[in-house]
């Protein structure tokens, strides 16, 4: 029974340490978002070497109804995009409107999929923030 203990005890500390990986590892591109600050998206893409989005939610403010000024982009499956997760929420330069947003999403269930990384390759970055 101890063995049990320590073992669950052991996985569960891992599956911790692992998201304050993730964070460390994501907080990065935000501690040097000059490099990325007026880019494409696809070159931040392309350096997150380690670890994809796997979702992508609208970044929307309340009066503006039509587009979205950004996009937050999570790093677990679906069923944890809800709860306490890194977050790297990305405002583009120049806005999109929310129908393109909602075609995406409602094709692929706010995956992060191939038609996203094509999609917001090319969206220029306005800023870059990060947190949990």
């Amino acid at each position: 029974m101890k063995k049990i203990l320590i073992i669950l005890t052991v996985l569960i500390s891992c599956l911790g340490f692992s998201q304050i990986d993730t964070l460390n590892y994501i907080k990065q591109f935000e501690t040097n978002k000059a490099q990325y600050i007026g880019k494409p998206f696809s070159v931040l893409l392309a350096d997150m070497k380690q670890i994809q989005p796997k979702t992508v939610w609208p970044l929307r403010h309340g009066r503006y109804k039509t587009f979205i000024l950004g996009n937050s982009f999570k790093f677990v499956e679906m069923d944890f995009s809800f709860n306490n997760v890194v977050t790297l929420s990305i405002t583009w330069q120049d806005t999109i409107p929310i129908e393109q947003f909602n075609y995406y999403g409602k094709k692929n269930n706010y995956f992060f999929t191939q038609d996203e990384k094509l999609f917001y390759g090319n969206k220029i970055i306005k800023n870059i923030k990060v947190y949990r």
